[in-house]
């Protein structure tokens, strides 16, 4: 399975150091839906580069797009292809079989309240030690997948490309659109 992250990428750093394609970060963690930092480092990726793109740029709405806004903490954002076994066991939160198994509503699965779905997350991790991550639909088009890695994924991943993103590049203007973001 080809997954894409959009992060700020040292191109310096080796794969799982910080800034690296396979850098699970925990120092910083905590905000998002699934993180559980005390418990596991986690990787937020998609199963579409459009939807990694529109995570990650999502919080310029109402900004203009700039070359500025492709860097974060000094570094270039950048886009990176990796693999997973297709065999790995990812807990799908889009399929109403599973919510059903594990005891979990819809709402619980696709709320912005970030208490629920990271305490969700945590049961999860804690019930299934062979599942490596988390498959859920983006807030932003449900038909898009997202996926959260647990960091027992990394010994199973692969980066098979890393690019920086620019304005120019096809993905981040579709991504403006989507999101209503004008450029400079």
């Amino acid at each position: 399975m080809r997954l894409f992250r959009v992060f700020a990428w040292d191109a310096r750093a080796a794969p799982p150091e910080r800034g690296g394609a396979l850098s699970f970060p925990r120092a910083h963690a905590g905000g998002g839906r699934h993180d559980n930092p005390a418990l596991y480092g986690c990787l937020d990726v998609s199963e579409r580069p459009l939807a990694a793109v529109v995570e990650q740029l999502a919080r310029f709405r109402g900004r203009a797009l700039s070359e500025d806004t492709l860097s974060l903490a000094g570094l270039p954002v950048a886009l990176a292809v990796l693999t997973l076994p297709d065999e790995a066991l990812l807990i799908d939160l889009d399929d109403p079989a599973v919510l059903e198994r594990e005891g979990l509503r819809p709402s619980a699965a696709a709320t912005r309240d970030r208490a629920i779905t990271q305490a969700a997350a945590a049961a999860l991790f804690g019930r299934h030690a062979e599942a490596v991550g988390l498959r859920w639909c983006s807030v932003f088009e449900p038909a898009w997948a997202n996926v959260t890695l647990y960091d027992r994924a990394r010994k199973l991943l692969a980066v098979e490309e890393v690019r920086p993103l620019g304005l120019g590049d096809e993905v981040v203007a579709e991504a403006a659109v989507f999101l209503g973001l004008p450029s400079t």
